[in-house]
């Protein structure tokens, strides 16, 4: 698999993740779910984001380099 199909990947778990997230608040709205937000999910949706800009600098950088070598 390519580093763009992972790219891709993260990015479509990342996205289901965020909403199953999203839809506990329908069910689960008291201090230990905000808490639980605010010490994993928001801390991990940052991560991601950074991950998925590296990726796409990678994807370049590979890009490149299989350019300069052909």
């Amino acid at each position: 698999m390519s580093l763009g199909a992972h790219r891709s990947r993260l990015i479509a778990i990342t996205r289901e993740l965020a909403l199953k997230w999203q839809e506990t608040g329908d069910f689960w709205q008291d201090a230990r779910r905000r808490e639980f937000g605010q010490k994993y999910m928001d801390p991990l949706l940052i991560e991601v984001d950074k991950a998925v800009a590296v990726c796409e600098k990678l994807e370049r950088i590979v890009t490149q380099a299989r350019s300069d070598c052909e």
